[in-house]
């Protein structure tokens, strides 16, 4: 979890001095061999996908300049801590759309944006 400032890293930018809340969630997707049997029983196995949406605070124009890059890659390389796992990892993610209302011209208002995993969550 969040557990200290240098605990999310993203693309090798620490996001603790930009964020004010992180949602951590494990979403459940069945298995490419999942269906259904000759009885019309489910088979197979979820596979968890790993998804942080991070909910940054206002940020000046400086900070946009160094965050919106990250938002617009094709892909980044997430570091965070699994409570679960005990441990720090890294996962490749791609994110959502993400959009930041401006009231002037200093400062954006506070926004959201979610890095969902590209891979499953492997436990060892």
């Amino acid at each position: 979890m969040f557990i200290d400032k240098d605990s999310l890293i993203i693309d090798g930018v620490n996001m603790g001095t930009y964020i004010t809340e992180v949602k951590y969630g494990y979403h459940k997707l069945w298995s490419s061999k999942s269906g259904r049997n000759m009885a019309q029983e489910t088979v197979g196995s979820f596979n968890l996908f790993p998804k942080l949406t991070l909910y940054f605070r206002k940020l000046n124009k400086e900070e946009m300049n160094i965050i919106s890059p990250i938002l617009n890659e094709d892909t980044q390389q997430v570091k965070y801590y699994d409570p679960e796992l005990n441990r720090k990892i890294t996962i490749p993610t791609y994110t959502n759309d993400w959009e930041v209302a401006c009231k002037n011209m200093e400062k954006g208002e506070a926004f959201e944006c979610a890095f969902i995993s590209r891979k499953r969550r492997v436990k060892s």
